[in-house]
Formats: structure tokens, C-alpha cells, sequence
């Protein structure tokens, strides 16, 4: 396989990031979907195995733990929620960090790297999530075509470059 040097290629503009974008939010949607299927059976397994109700005999309150899926405790859906975007979350920065493309910015010929041309590091992949704002931090680049960097790149030091056809081939 030949060795590219990453600094030459060109950045991303927002047409191609919102594409990648698409592919990327079916894969989210289903990875939350997986993830929740599981969280829901951890969660049902726990509330089996302990009697949340037969503990609050010796606390101050008394908690009603049994899963009510229509009407259930906040705690049952915070542990959710967490539980399903952090899986989703963890798509993005494994990947960013592993070869700096999701399975949509293969599809696109994108890669994510610092801008020096070498891969992010995962704490850097953690630290653009916030900014990317559900891909929102993209629209910045309606306003920076100049520069082409978006608002989570500006933050981090990063940047999106798009690969050529043999520089993309057989990465991921």
C-alpha cells in the first residue's frame, strides 16, 4: 500500500460534509437502535434480579423502581438515553481516531485528521462532539468558504480533507 502525505489534499466544503453526513446519521439511527435493545434488556435484567422496592424499607424514601416503559422513572431514561448516545458516540471517535473515516466519509472519499495530516487522537475525537452539535457545526462553513472549517474544526485544530480515489481505496 502506498504512503500518502495527508497535508495535500484538499479540505471538504459542505455539500460533500452533508452527504457524508446522511450516511452517517442512518448508522447512527441504527447504532442507537442497537443500543437501546440492549440497554432496555440490561435494564430489564436489573430490575429481575434486584428488589429496588424491598430496599427502600431502609432508606428515607421509598423507591418505586418496577419498569414502566410508558411512565418510567427519570432515572430509567437518563440511564437510557446516556447509554444509547454514548454508544452512538463512541462510533464516531473509534473510528475518527482509528483511520480518521466513518463509513459515510469512506463513502465520500473524507478523512478527518489534525492539520498537520496526521489522525486525531481519541480525547480530540471526544472534544469535537460537542461543536459538531449533530452536525450542525457544518452551516459554519456557508460563512467560511475561504478556509473551509468548520465549527468544531476551528475549535479542535482539525480539519476534513478529501482523499483521492487510490489514497481512499482500502482504508477504513
Amino acid at each position: 500500500m502506498a504512503s500518502f502525505d495527508f497535508t495535500n489534499f484538499p479540505r471538504a466544503g459542505f455539500i460533500r460534509r452533508f452527504a457524508s453526513w446522511v450516511y452517517d446519521v442512518l448508522l447512527s439511527i441504527a447504532i442507537f437502535m442497537i443500543a437501546a435493545y440492549l440497554g432496555i434488556g440490561i435494564l430489564i435484567g436489573l430490575d429481575s434480579l434486584i428488589d429496588f422496592n424491598s430496599l427502600s424499607n431502609y432508606a428515607f424514601i421509598r423507591i418505586d423502581a418496577d419498569i414502566n416503559w410508558k411512565e418510567s422513572h427519570v432515572i430509567y431514561q437518563l440511564a437510557f438515553l446516556t447509554w444509547s448516545i454514548a454508544w452512538v458516540s463512541y462510533f464516531f471517535i473509534f473510528f475518527w481516531a482509528k483511520s480518521g473515516q466513518t463509513l459515510g466519509m469512506k463513502a465520500w472519499r473524507l478523512r478527518l485528521q489534525n492539520q498537520d495530516g496526521s489522525l486525531i487522537t481519541k480525547a480530540t475525537g471526544l472534544k469535537r462532539l460537542i461543536p459538531t452539535l449533530l452536525g450542525l457545526g457544518n452551516f459554519w462553513l456557508l460563512f467560511d468558504r475561504k478556509n473551509k472549517l468548520s465549527l468544531q474544526d476551528k475549535i479542535t485544530h482539525t480539519e476534513v480533507v478529501i482523499l483521492s480515489l487510490e489514497a481512499n481505496r482500502g482504508r477504513l
